[in-house]
């Protein structure tokens, strides 16, 4: 009998009941985006969506189809930076958060890290 429990269950748990770690995960979403990360980006919108509006309600906002999605927010997956924009929009809305960015000098992030 396995001990561990599923990771993608235990981020739908934690985001429902912590709102703050719903906004966490799109800060570094967002975070990861404006780096250039654009895989990490991916997957934690991937776990993003299904933990709180669902695939089939982000088809319905976007509108593309969820399985389309689906392979968009994959590990290989290649969104458009329309649908992007448009996911970031719509988890933003569900969350009801504004994206503020703050740009640092890296010298000084370096010095912070």
């Amino acid at each position: 009998m396995a001990l561990t429990r599923s990771f993608k269950n235990t981020v739908v748990e934690r985001v429902n009941r912590d709102p703050a770690f719903a906004r966490a995960l799109l800060d570094e979403a967002s975070t990861s985006f404006l780096n250039g990360d654009a895989e990490t980006t991916r997957l934690i919108l991937r776990d993003l969506v299904n933990a709180t509006i669902g695939f089939e309600a982000l088809a319905r906002d976007i509108p593309a189809p969820s399985k389309s999605l689906h392979r968009m927010l994959s590990q290989r997956g290649n969104p458009s930076m329309d649908n992007v924009a448009a996911i970031f929009s719509a988890l933003r809305k569900n969350l009801n958060v504004q994206i503020e960015i703050t740009i640092v000098d890296a010298e000084y992030q370096d010095a912070v890290t």
